[in-house]
Order: C-alpha cells, then sequence, then structure tokens
C-alpha cells in the first residue's frame, strides 16, 4: 500500500515528466477533512492538460491507486483528478489566474510549498 508522501511524490514526478508549469503543493490537512495534499499545476493548451492529467492517472493506476475520479477532461481548462489523499488540479493559466485556488487554501503556514526548480510565483 503507497503512502500519501509517496503518493503525492508519484503525482509531481508525473508532472515533471510533462512538463507541468508552477507545480504548488499545498497541505490542507489542517483546513478539510476531504483530502490531505492539493496540487495545483498549469497546461499550457487544452492538449497538455490532458496529457498531464492521463499520466497522473497512469501512473497512480500503474501504482495501485486506482483515482476516484477524473472531471473536465472534455474541455480541458480545468482537469481534476480525485486520488482521494491527493487531489490534483491540471489549469490552463488563464483559469487558474481566476480561480486562485492557492489563494483560497492558503490559510495555513506550511500549506505553501515551493518545489525546488518550480517557476513558482510568491
Amino acid at each position: 500500500m503507497m503512502t500519501t508522501e509517496e503518493l503525492k511524490q508519484l503525482v509531481i514526478n508525473a508532472l515533471e515528466a510533462v512538463k507541468g508549469q508552477d507545480i504548488h503543493v499545498m497541505d490542507v490537512r489542517e483546513l478539510t477533512t476531504i483530502t490531505d495534499y492539493m496540487i495545483v499545476v498549469s497546461g499550457t493548451s487544452n492538449r497538455q492538460v490532458k496529457a498531464l492529467a492521463q499520466k497522473v492517472v497512469e501512473a497512480s493506476k500503474k501504482a495501485g491507486v486506482r483515482p476516484l475520479g477524473v472531471e473536465g477532461e472534455e474541455k480541458a481548462e480545468w482537469v481534476l483528478v480525485d486520488l482521494n489523499d491527493v487531489i490534483v488540479h491540471i489549469m490552463q493559466p488563464v483559469t487558474r489566474d481566476f480561480y486562485q485556488l492557492e489563494k483560497l487554501w492558503s490559510s495555513s503556514e506550511d500549506s505553501d510549498k515551493e518545489l525546488p526548480g518550480s517557476n513558482q510565483i510568491g
């Protein structure tokens, strides 16, 4: 059985493999019971957003973790991959700027963790 930390790292690796931009990991354990981590990442086009989502689903299934759901693949402006302990939001930059999930979920001090090599602003 994969730990939450291992699952989080698996998702990050999958996103990096498909050149996801501005990967932002938020520890939301203190804020909600629905998940432990939310990961927000940008894809530059509908095609890349779909590819990022597919890579996360493929990697998680290979590791024995079946997604609870995948939403938004049709338009691919915002695709959500629900892995229970880790929820992944894959968004085009305009959509990400509009919804500002990082601000919504960054009430906790250590919810804002920058990844080495990411282009995170803030």
